[in-house]
């Protein structure tokens, strides 16, 4: 999240668009409220219009990001920071976030993602909710509204099961393309994560709770029974509680989990014929 500068153009293969609207900055980081005792995160910091504000407030970052013209510029800018401004010019796709984890401080992760990689980088990010506190991120707004979604929400998918899996989602506020340049052609929005001390609903195998959900989805206007035919049977579902002729997005997050730990403990006990 930066301001648009002179000194470096806006590259649509980054997905990059600068934040300029001093109005809408002071509310992100209202809504963040940084202190001096946090381990503060931000990916794609661009031209540090939010990073300014940030380490301002908390005195340090690490900053990740991937254009290789704009760190001298950053390092530059924020030089008398020190160390206590680290930039790791890496893929946040690919990055491990644990290892910025030097204390017990939980990381508190900021950014403007971009909208062609938005949905893949926030699952890379849930896998690390462990060392996660919270997450605030400028999404486009039709990616946030899916998050929020509940069941039987036209919105309802994947993303916001496994989102809510991990996280607690909260929606700020809507973000309209004039507040950046270039503008995007659509609205944003700010949206808040934060990773559950204790799952209200834990999967014996999230890796298995992925795949059912995954699969559930794979044609949303289909029914549970056609879609989840590769991995159990309409009687098998009837047998948990679950109407086979249901679509996917009318079932809780509770609901994918008993699917998951059935089939979790049926490979566990491939012998074991169900009734």
């Amino acid at each position: 999240m930066s301001k648009r500068s002179p000194m470096h153009q806006a590259r649509k293969r980054f997905g990059q668009n600068f934040l300029h609207d001093a109005g809408i900055i002071r509310r992100i980081i209202s809504a963040i409220a940084p202190r001096k005792s946090d381990h503060l995160v931000e990916i794609g910091p661009g031209l540090g219009a939010l990073t300014e504000e940030l380490l301002d407030a908390a005195g340090a970052l690490d900053a990740i990001e991937l254009d290789r013209d704009l760190p001298p510029i950053l390092r530059s800018k924020f030089f008398n920071y020190g160390d206590k401004f680290r930039i790791f010019e890496e893929d946040a796709m690919k990055f491990d976030f644990r290892m910025l984890q030097d204390d017990d401080r939980p990381l508190r992760v900021v950014g403007n993602l971009p909208y062609n990689i938005s949905t893949q980088l926030i699952f890379h990010l849930l896998r690390h909710s462990d060392c996660i506190l919270d997450m605030h991120f400028m999404l486009q707004k039709e990616v946030v509204d899916r998050m929020a979604a509940g069941p039987g929400e036209n919105n309802y998918g994947r993303l916001g099961i496994m989102a809510q899996y991990f996280c607690k989602v909260e929606k700020l506020f809507v973000v309209p393309p004039g507040a950046f340049n270039p503008a995007p052609k659509v609205d944003s929005a700010i949206i808040r994560l934060t990773p559950y001390q204790q799952l209200p609903v834990e999967a014996q195998d999230v890796a298995m709770l992925e795949r059912v959900v995954r699969t559930a989805f794979t044609m949303r206007r289909k029914t549970l029974r056609n879609n989840l035919k590769p991995l159990l049977s309409g009687d098998e579902l009837e047998q948990l509680g679950i109407d086979p002729g249901l679509r996917p997005e009318r079932l809780a997050l509770a609901e994918f989990v008993r699917i998951s730990d059935y089939l979790s403990n049926k490979n566990d006990n491939p012998n074991e014929e169900s009734e």
